[in-house]
């Protein structure tokens, strides 16, 4: 490519960042960013019965916490702004003028009852669907009368007939479409805000973007606009189409579908890594060719093009993102997990107020023995509810377990040392124990699994003596007490 690259991620400002989204962006960021390009982000708000005025932030809040630097936008500028189509109406004026002028266009008069009507008589006669071109050849009386009614003209570009359109798409490879399956498409409306198809093509030139990433169904798109950009006389930039994200039952992702995390904004607040989810999103659609599926965001700006994404749909797996982001959590800081653990644990009202040097190092200890087992920040409520709750649950294994006749030899020399103990920390327990051992003979599971039972209700867990130390010397006792 001679000219510099120049991508754009480019969303009506509906809602939140979704998955499907946050990918378009991601494979636009890594290829401006492999390449020594720009990212744009732009945003399409012309359809403003659907605009949300906090769509644009969202968006880029998105964004910003996956780490998706941008080179040009609404918030900091760019040489090729505005960047919000609504702030762009008069440019798109000169464009649909061009085209009325030089006869690739015309104005429809046509109401929405009258178009029914067609569809309906098209219907009846097994016809095939698709604007008839009444309008196309309208003569000046008829355009007098129509206004004398106060008519207001859409605007339809006019398909030229039997043009086969050729796409080589840098994903989808070879795409044909025949111009006589199209129909005259409006470009824009009566009240002369234009559509999609239309300002796409008039941003996508002005802003020299050379190379459009998007979803599938957009493929259906690209003829129409490509008729336009000929039409105008613009140069036509290259497509990369990306195939779907299914559900993991391989059915189209539905925003409706619970099945899976749609939104981005979610992942932030479930807990999740801005870079284990950029490492997911990265890996729907894309292959890096080997068996490596954790890469640094710097990684993967080194390795990803266009060459090694799939034609085929991606499947969108909660459970290796759960896993990839376990991954992350494992090699994270802890003071880092503390800090996205705590408010998950403030919201369970398991924590109150400010945290004094003891109480942090409380909390620091209590993420710290569940950091391995965590799949997103926000599980830590469930993994540690045994240190908070007063009553205890005891499950099948180690009610099983608690009825061995061993056991209240053991708990009961538990309790005689932990009520005798001075300290009980971390580093003091081990002693104890090792006491208990000496006293009654028992040891290993027997020892171990019989106390683990008794005060956490479970036969298995994390690091016993960080469990002990976090349920502290007085609610250990009262257990021990109450089981005896």
């Amino acid at each position: 490519m001679n000219q510099p690259l120049r991508v754009r991620y480019a969303p009506s400002p509906t809602g939140h960042l979704h998955i499907g989204g946050a990918r378009t962006a991601l494979f636009d960021y890594l290829l401006a960013r492999r390449h020594g390009g720009a990212f744009v982000v732009r945003f399409e708000d012309t359809d403003q019965t659907r605009h949300k005025e906090s769509g644009i932030e969202d968006q880029l809040n998105g964004l910003r916490w996956l780490g998706l630097e941008w080179d040009e936008s609404v918030d900091i500028g760019g040489p090729y702004g505005p960047y919000r189509q609504m702030e762009r109406l008069d440019i798109y004026q000169t464009y649909l003028d061009q085209l009325l002028q030089n006869g690739h266009a015309y104005h429809c008069y046509c109401s929405e009852a009258d178009l029914e009507q067609e569809r309906a008589e098209q219907e009846a006669s097994g016809e095939m669907g698709g604007y008839s071109g009444k309008c196309r050849h309208l003569t000046p009386e008829q355009v007098a009368a129509h206004q004398a009614e106060g008519r207001k003209p859409s605007t339809r570009f006019r398909v030229p007939a039997d043009r086969m359109i050729e796409i080589e798409d840098k994903v989808r490879e070879h795409v044909e479409f025949e111009s006589n399956g199209i129909g005259d498409f409006i470009i824009a409306r009566t009240d002369g805000i234009p559509t999609y198809n239309f300002a796409v093509i008039v941003d996508d030139h002005l802003m020299k973007i050379n190379l459009v990433i998007r979803g599938e169904e957009h493929l259906s798109n690209t003829p129409r606009q490509i008729l336009m950009y000929e039409a105008l006389g613009l140069p036509i930039p290259d497509f990369a189409h990306l195939a779907l994200i299914l559900n993991p039952d391989r059915k189209k992702m539905s925003k409706r579908d619970e099945s899976i995390i749609q939104f981005i904004e979610q992942y932030r607040e479930l807990g999740y890594l801005p870079e284990a989810v950029v490492n997911f999103i990265a890996l729907l659609g894309w292959s890096p060719g080997g068996e490596e599926e954790i890469f640094t965001k710097e990684e993967l700006i080194a390795q990803f093009d266009l060459d090694r994404v799939s034609k085929s749909p991606a499947v969108f797996d909660m459970d290796k993102l759960n896993w990839m982001n376990n991954a992350y959590l494992k090699k994270a800081p802890l003071t880092r997990v503390v800090e996205l653990s705590v408010p998950h644990l403030q919201k369970a009202g398991y924590i109150q107020g400010d945290l004094d040097e003891a109480a942090q190092d409380w909390i620091t200890a209590l993420v710290g023995l569940n950091q391995d087992r965590m799949r997103y920040a926000a599980e830590i409520v469930e993994l540690s509810s045994i240190f908070f709750k007063d009553e205890l649950v005891i499950d099948e294994e180690a009610a099983a377990v608690l009825k061995e006749e061993h056991v209240p030899v053991v708990l009961a020399s538990f309790l005689t040392q932990v009520e005798q103990a001075e300290a009980f920390t971390v580093e003091a327990i081990p002693a104890l124990l090792k006491q208990v051992q000496k006293d009654t003979g028992f040891k290993g599971k027997q020892l171990f699994m019989s106390i683990r039972s008794a005060l956490t209700g479970q036969v298995h867990g994390p690091d016993l003596n960080v469990s002990l130390y976090l349920l502290g010397k007085e609610k250990v006792a009262s257990r021990l007490r109450n089981l005896l």
